[in-house]
């Protein structure tokens, strides 16, 4: 059985239907990504799942569970964590209360300061900047905390919004690498993005968004090799 499915999902604004009945699933241990032009729906796919946004039709299975029309809040406690589009930290308070603020759902101390040591093996960086505000951080360090902060909640479904915008190709290279990493480790990842030569380049499936409809789907490695997906979304 798949974690997530989405079943003919439909999503309006005003008298302009963004989502037409748009069908996909992500199987456990997957990575899964949407790509597509700008426009094309990823992000309002990514919201509707998540519950940020209201849904004009469809389903939003989580393991077996119908979370259609369940308030955001209460899909960490189930196992989701999002990464939205912007990385979204709280700029204002230092790089350890953002990355404690992702375990409050969790109440075992021991266990927080164990997940707590881990993000910082994985980003040093992190653990260097723990006092400082996190808003001083650079482009990169505020994504890899973002996805730290996440990650703290210990998800089994990650989403993640863009996460290489506007990054530096180091940057963007840490970013998929740390991805593929999380996946490794049992997390299951949904990811939107637009950088869909990485994207399928470490995606077990992958979903190609036109103007609100799926127009494509395959294994990233059958995407990455089609001549018309080529020509589209990776530079021919």
């Amino acid at each position: 059985m798949a974690l997530l499915e989405v079943n003919n999902l439909k999503v309006s604004y005003g008298l302009i239907q963004a989502i037409k009945d748009v069908s996909f699933s992500v199987e456990e241990g997957q990575i899964v990504t949407l790509i597509g032009a700008n426009g094309a729906g990823k992000t309002t796919i990514m919201h509707a799942v998540c519950g940020l946004i209201p849904k004009r039709g469809g389903k939003v299975i989580f393991d077996g569970r119908d979370i259609t029309n369940t308030a955001p809040h209460k899909l960490v406690p189930m196992g989701i964590a999002q990464v939205p589009e912007g990385r979204r930290i709280f700029q204002e308070l230092t790089v350890e209360e953002n990355l404690r603020l992702g375990a409050f759902t969790r109440s075992d101390s021991r266990e927080i300061a164990e997940t707590l040591e881990k993000m910082y093996q994985r980003f040093p960086i992190l653990k260097q900047r723990s006092k400082q505000v996190a808003g001083t951080l650079s482009g990169g360090e505020q994504q890899m905390l973002a996805m730290s902060r996440a990650l703290m909640s210990h998800p089994r479904l990650l989403l993640l919004d863009e996460p290489s915008m506007g990054l530096s190709p180091l940057y963007v290279s840490t970013v998929f690498d740390m991805i593929r990493q999380v996946n490794e480790e049992g997390t299951t990842v949904l990811l939107v993005e637009q950088n869909a030569r990485k994207a399928l380049a470490i995606a077990d499936r992958a979903y190609v968004l036109e103007i609100g409809n799926i127009a494509a789907s395959g294994t990233g490695a059958e995407l990455l090799n089609d001549d018309s997906i080529r020509r589209a979304y990776l530079g021919g």
